[in-house]
């Protein structure tokens, strides 16, 4: 399994972050022991990055849950399922916008674009326009499903998801969507209550010399 995203990260220049302190502490690599400590090595070797994102130094509080989660992520999110990675992307850019969690939307809308989404699709998605003609109808439907599941997830209906297969999406696709969708309703909370800055992955993906938070200026974008 390859990961194109990871392998732009681990070329030099790397992005340049500015770190502050979080609202609670998390497990920084120079402190991690234990399962911890070989859990953060797997992740480097596996993926290639050198350096371990902050959303899994949260987890890491408790090993067990940092265990879990990169697998579910892994088996989940970190490749093609029913969905291809394009649209796992697009969602988990999506989700993260509604929820202003500026960590996952910069990161998530970088790997989109390693994916093949265009900015276009991430002004779009910044805007929270889910009938923009920079999606095709059919992601229109997913998109609109998935911005309900985020928001009023109480008030689905069987409507709503025939919606989708008329569109062509199948009963898997509908499934997975609606997982990708509150796995990252959860990261997004982890993120934001933990206090986790952007990563600054967008500005790198543009080549800009400085981390510039192009995730903030979508989210600014999406709530003017």
């Amino acid at each position: 399994m390859t990961f194109p995203e990871y392998e732009a990260l681990s070329a030099p220049p790397t992005a340049s972050v500015t770190t502050r302190t979080t609202n609670v502490k998390i497990v920084e690599e120079i402190d991690a022991e234990g399962e911890v400590a070989a859990q953060y090595e797997y992740f480097r070797s596996h993926f290639g990055r050198p350096n371990v994102p902050g959303i899994l130094k949260c987890f890491a509080t408790h090993p067990p849950l940092l265990r879990h989660m990169m697998a579910l992520s892994e088996s989940m999110l970190f490749s093609d399922g029913h969905l291809g990675r394009r649209h796992k992307e697009m969602i988990a850019t999506f989700v993260s916008v509604e929820n202003a969690c500026h960590y996952c939307a910069d990161s998530h809308g970088f790997f989109l674009r390693i994916h093949g989404g265009s900015g276009e699709v991430l002004d779009a998605l910044g805007r929270s326009e889910t009938n923009s003609k920079a999606f095709t109808p059919a992601e229109q439907a997913l998109l609109t499903l998935v911005q309900k599941v985020n928001l009023n997830s109480s008030r689905i209906t069987p409507e709503d998801t025939e919606v989708l297969r008329g569109f062509g999406w199948n009963e898997l696709q509908i499934a997975e969507a609606i997982h990708i969708t509150a796995l990252f309703s959860t990261f997004n909370r982890v993120a934001n209550a933990f206090g986790l800055e952007s990563q600054g992955l967008l500005a790198f993906c543009k080549g800009q010399s400085s981390a510039t938070d192009e995730a903030s200026k979508v989210i600014e974008r999406g709530t003017r």
